[in-house]
């Protein structure tokens, strides 16, 4: 062989090569596109199913706030219901008492049905949590269980700055004030 021969040959075999190459590197540059194509892909799918749950969560949230204020107002509505159901035997006596009075002069008693029907409605606010504050003449005041409805020139040096006089009985529910005492302070 010539030295013509084995350049052309030469010549043909970098020109395969080349060819070779530049398809190689065509292939490599889709593969490469495909792969970023496919990224986006799944980046979008993931996006769209986060986006879908967050939905999702919001309206479930929604339902569960509706749900809890619908609650929370039907409970407001029948939250005395159980004290009122309790109540009724003692309304009952009251009728029966007043009816009863109507027809019998005996005072003694009309005295003694009354004070059962009080004892009972006393046992039933007991049984709700309800007590009487135990506050009387002499005892310092506290503006936390007590109203100062007036005040008076204390009748003692002792009772000055204190209750000198109950003028309505203060009651708790379950250890909350829900009326204060009305009280009289010595000045």
């Amino acid at each position: 062989m010539s030295d013509k021969d084995i350049k052309k040959e030469q010549e043909q075999e970098e020109l395969q090569e080349n060819t070779a190459n530049a398809a190689t590197q065509e292939e490599l540059d889709q593969v490469e596109e495909n792969t970023a194509e496919t990224q986006e892909d799944t980046t979008a799918i993931e996006l769209a199913e986060m986006k879908d749950k967050f939905v999702r969560l919001m309206a479930e949230f929604e339902n569960f706030r509706r749900r809890t204020a619908k609650e929370r107002l039907e409970l407001a509505k029948t939250a005395s219901q159980d004290v009122m159901t309790e109540l009724l035997p003692v309304l009952d006596d009251m009728e029966r008492a007043r009816q009863s009075m109507e027809t019998s002069k005996d005072l003694d008693v009309m005295l003694q049905g009354l004070e059962l029907v009080f004892h009972k409605l006393k046992h039933v606010t007991h049984q709700k949590g309800l007590k009487p504050m135990e506050t009387k003449a002499g005892d310092d005041f506290d503006s936390e269980l007590h109203e100062a409805v007036t005040q008076i020139p204390a009748p003692s040096e002792e009772l000055k700055g204190k209750i000198v006089d109950v003028i309505e009985k203060g009651y708790t529910l379950n250890e909350k004030v829900i009326r204060f005492a009305k009280v009289v302070i010595g000045a």
